[in-house]
């Protein structure tokens, strides 16, 4: 009888260290899912990006750093694989377009072109879809956390290689400049 009670309990261990488990991979691609939300409006906004340079390009000629930096942002943006190097390279990306959008105030013919202001609501608007599904993924990416750290499914993350994720925010840099 106390052989079928050991039994019993081994058997309902592994069904709760099972269903843990599928609770942290299920966690896991629901942050995944989240985030490829969020690769569908970086690839648009990285088609983007070629347009508004050339764009600004006729109007200040001078500013090549500048130009060069949002440029080669773009590009590291683009190869970046995993999502933390996305997540950092998508910083600078953001850092480097809001400096573009501070010299543009410098020149009025530019500001009144018709092809840079459908250039600045089409990022403008994706933009604002970029914010909205970083909250999910950052909701998300709090979910998973909050259960690979918490006890009991510490025990099982810690067996499995499951552990902490990083957010999405938006950067030293940018906040910095929002802070200002």
């Amino acid at each position: 009888m106390v052989f079928i009670v050991i039994i019993v309990i081994i058997v309902l261990f592994v069904f709760w260290a099972i269903g843990l488990y599928n609770g942290l991979v299920k966690l896991r691609n629901r942050r995944q899912n989240a985030f490829a939300d969020i690769d569908v409006q970086l690839r648009q906004r990285h088609d983007l990006v070629p347009q508004l340079v050339e764009t600004v390009k006729g109007y200040a000629s001078h500013e090549k750093e500048l130009l060069m930096r949002v440029t080669e942002a773009r590009s590291v943006a683009m190869n970046a694989k995993t999502i933390d190097d996305k997540i950092v390279a998508e910083q600078q990306l953001t850092a480097a377009l809001q400096g573009l959008r501070v010299q543009v105030e410098a020149y009025p013919d530019l500001k009144a072109n018709q092809n840079f202001l459908q250039l600045q609501e089409e990022l403008s608007d994706i933009e604002n879809k970029l914010a909205a599904s970083r909250r999910f993924f950052n909701g998300a990416t709090t979910e998973y956390n909050n259960a690979v750290e918490s006890f009991p499914g510490n025990l099982i993350a810690r067996n499995f290689g499951f552990q902490r994720e990083v957010f999405f925010d938006l950067g030293t840099e940018s906040r910095k400049q929002m802070e200002e």
